[in-house]
């Protein structure tokens, strides 16, 4: 319903206030964004409204790659907005995505209220929702060349990058660019999310 809310924010514990056209909008986010808000500045959230049957609650993130990790955790059964909160408050998105790609589950129970068993339920099931995805497809109805990735370290730094919200073939093609300046799964998607954005 509401893609982002600008206006003037106002930190609050465990959620912020932001003040446009004379309403305080109460959105509930993670810490990492908390961090950088700047209090009493404009500042500009992109938001997820989850509608449940006795309340309407906004959950609002500094960038766009933390809403789409916030939105892939809650697609996991028996994640809710809290524990999605809980793991983006002690992980980045960049740290998720490698989490999820290397199988570290202990990263993923930092997160408040997160143990073991949900951390590896988060794992089986977003790997298992990127190799649901025909990797030589391209999302786009563009005739683009298919960009060929083999598999190992370069195909794992591309599910990170999907884990992120980036499409297959934005993937594919920034992983294929940095893939001859690093043999390490963390540089390369570090180096793939430069050329990203």
């Amino acid at each position: 319903m509401y893609y982002s809310i600008s206006g003037i924010a106002e930190a609050k514990e465990g959620f912020l206030v932001i003040h446009n056209g004379g309403i305080g909008y109460k959105i509930y986010t993670s810490n990492t964004t908390l961090a950088r808000i700047s209090p009493h500045q404009e500042t500009t959230v992109y938001t997820y409204l989850n509608v449940k049957e006795d309340a309407l609650d906004l959950y609002g993130f500094s960038t766009e790659e933390e809403l789409s990790t916030f939105k892939m955790l809650l697609s996991v059964s028996g994640v809710g907005p809290k524990a999605a909160l809980a793991v983006l408050s002690a992980l980045t998105p960049t740290e998720f995505a490698m989490s999820v790609a290397t199988q570290d589950a202990q990263s993923i129970t930092r997160a408040q209220g997160v143990g073991k068993k949900m951390a590896e339920k988060i794992i089986v099931e977003l790997k298992d929702k990127l190799k649901g995805v025909d990797l030589r497809d391209i999302a786009s109805s563009n005739a683009e060349t298919v960009v060929t990735v083999p598999n190992g370290v370069l195909q794992e730094a591309v599910n990170a990058l999907m884990v992120l919200g980036y499409s297959a073939y934005e993937a594919r093609q920034a992983v294929k660019f940095v893939s001859s300046k690093s043999d390490q799964l963390e540089e390369i998607i570090k180096l793939a999310l430069k050329e990203l954005m």
